[in-house]
């Protein structure tokens, strides 16, 4: 396979390799939904962690370097809070897997481009048009769809899934005020050990449930999935362009509409689906539209050089 995507262009080979990180991690998602119907969650997640820990080393740490321990107290604060992050956003997505459609939760997810767009608007004064402001808009339009409240089909487990949205906002903001030197390596390793810490001591309270062969499997599947949309999400940022590369994203959104179906007989209603379909289209259009801002902006600066 890797001779073969070596012979690709770079945007197909780019658009590729996205594609297989958004499988790798909606499929994670749906292990870890399977396990959960056997499993309690905080003893489920503690468990993946552990498998993670062993993966860490023994794979991706060979791929994107070591994990070094030589940051300064400023960026290991960072890599607390983000890691923190990581624990809020994996507890409150999985919360919402486990009682609502796959592929439902995964929309709201998808928002992540604009929340981090208005994020960076807010925290630092990024510019942000008029266009982009209401694609945003329109945007959380969309999660409203899904979310439907004041509606039959309202579920508040659709907040939890809006909660670890605004967890991975969080989580992505907080990388742009790290050093550049930070190891990828180092703050994987950061969200592991805190969802390793804090679902360990949580699992005690809500207490263990006997790990069947279906459930354990289903656990390794998702920690071996996590690993290979971790190493794919790091390769794409290397090969081709990204407004071509970035809107293959949304392929998540098609993954589990396909495993929510075949898997789990689960297929969203006609709101939600609505829904789904117009978070899709605002964030292409964000992604495409930053990225001619950028092109736009490094053309002026090259100019002015000149």
């Amino acid at each position: 396979m890797l001779n073969l995507l070596s012979k690709l262009p770079d945007n197909t080979r780019g658009a590729v390799i996205m594609s297989l990180s958004m499988a790798a991690f909606t499929t994670n998602d749906s292990f870890m939904k399977g396990a959960l119907a056997e499993v309690p969650l905080f003893q489920a997640l503690f468990l993946r962690a552990t498998l993670n820990f062993v993966m860490l080393f023994a794979v991706l740490a060979p791929i994107i370097g070591p994990v070094r321990f030589d940051l300064s107290r400023r960026d290991w604060v960072l890599v607390v809070i983000r890691s923190m992050a990581e624990v809020g956003a994996a507890m409150c997505f999985l919360t919402a897997v486990s009682h609502m459609p796959l592929a439902n939760a995964t929309a709201i997810m998808q928002t992540m481009p604009l929340s981090i767009t208005i994020a960076g608007w807010m925290l630092f004064r990024d510019p942000l048009g008029w266009r982009r402001m209401v694609a945003i808009v329109v945007g959380f339009a969309g999660v409203l769809l899904i979310v439907q409240p004041g509606t039959d089909g309202f579920s508040g487990y659709a907040l939890f899934a809006v909660l670890a949205m605004l967890c991975v906002t969080l989580r992505d903001i907080i990388v742009r005020k790290m050093h550049h030197s930070v190891p990828n390596s180092t703050v994987t390793f950061g969200a592991i050990t805190a969802v390793w810490i804090c679902t360990g001591i949580a699992s005690i309270g809500q207490g263990w449930a006997p790990v069947e062969i279906k459930a354990g499997v289903q656990i390794l599947g998702s920690a071996a999935c996590l690993i290979v949309g971790y190493v794919s999400s790091v390769a794409v940022m290397r090969v081709g362009e990204m407004s071509f590369v970035s809107p293959f994203r949304y392929t998540a959104l098609v993954w589990a509409l396909l495993i929510g179906l075949f898997a789990f007989g689960e297929w969203p209603n006609g709101l939600a689906f609505t829904g789904a379909a117009i978070i899709a289209g605002t964030g292409i259009y964000t992604v495409l539209r930053e990225a001619r801002l950028r092109r736009q902006m490094a053309q002026t600066t090259a100019s002015q050089r000149a």
